[in-house]
């Protein structure tokens, strides 16, 4: 599988999984390792987490099944974030949901990630959404000392739009790597707003979270969706592809941006389609008909 190169000691594979659902998928520690090795199978060695997804839980899940085989570790990159606080069981202490983004929040959190992941690095830390009563000075010396100490290669953000990344990196001594954004054919203000612009202005290469739109093509009842399905269902006769996901990954990877999906799936058959969208090719005229089905008028 294409390799994306975001620095000079740092690369992930086209395709990223995701594991957002785990803790609903009720796996063994036995099959999630198992889905991790098919994973591998397929050239996808990038793994995206979060400190709160599945309540906190499902980081500690991953590590479980890796401690089966730590071989693996070494073969792979893994993503993690933090900065979104829930109230939960895990957290009874919190009671609100809100952002921290505060250097002590910051060095917990890693510290629980490494513990959960059973990993003594992160290869990626994120910061998962932008924080109103972020403190920037705060932010950037716990993500100094955690590269110092080599607990955190590298860092990002996730759905930071242009004024809060230029901020944060302006207080940092080294650039954020990446920037995780919700990009589909079916959400596409990270398209308009010139945000994925700044990627590319920045040579970055973005993360694309939900890249299918959660299931909203598939199954929404709207206009957009309608139009869409329609559209992507006559590319797919065109280009040869088994069913329209194959087309939407396509979509995306197509553009110059690089960008990289997550699939956040926990079914081998879906792995499957999304690497099979790699051989596909859309040309203009297909790939800004899906564009202009999702906006519903003709571009400009």
């Amino acid at each position: 599988m294409e390799r994306i190169q975001l620095t000079e000691d740092l690369s992930f594979s086209r395709f990223i999984h995701g594991s957002w659902r785990l803790a609903k998928w009720n796996y063994s520690n036995t099959e999630t390792l198992s889905l991790i090795e098919y994973a591998f199978e397929h050239g996808i060695t990038t793994f995206d987490h979060a400190d709160i997804y599945g309540s906190y839980t499902c980081e500690a899940l991953f590590g479980d099944a890796l401690k089966m085989k730590p071989s693996l570790r070494d073969r792979m990159e893994i993503v993690t974030k933090c900065g979104i606080v829930l109230p939960s069981k895990q957290r009874p202490e919190h009671k609100t949901h809100h952002y921290n983004t505060s250097k002590s929040h910051i060095l917990t959190s890693v510290e629980n990630s490494l513990r959960n992941l059973q990993t003594d690095y992160i290869d990626l830390l994120l910061i998962h959404r932008p924080d109103p009563f972020m403190d920037p000075q705060e932010t950037a010396e716990a993500f100094v000392a955690l590269k110092e100490s080599g607990k955190v290669r590298h860092f990002g953000i996730s759905n930071f739009k242009e004024n809060e990344w230029r901020m944060l990196e302006s207080y940092l001594p080294f650039p954020l790597v990446t920037n995780q954004l919700e990009l589909s054919a079916y959400k596409l203000e990270n398209f308009e707003d010139g945000t994925l612009s700044l990627c590319m202005e920045k040579r970055i290469a973005p993360m694309a979270w939900s890249p299918l739109a959660g299931g909203s093509i598939f199954l929404g009842t709207d206009k957009k969706a309608d139009r869409l399905r329609k559209t992507l269902e006559e590319v797919r006769r065109e280009i040869g592809a088994d069913g329209i996901d194959e087309v939407l990954y396509a979509w995306l990877l197509q553009h110059p941006a690089r960008i990289m999906p997550i699939i956040g799936t926990g079914k081998k058959e879906r792995i499957d389609a999304a690497v099979r969208s790699l051989r596909l090719t859309l040309n203009h005229d297909q790939w800004f008909a899906i564009l202009q089905s999702s906006m519903g008028h003709d571009v400009p």
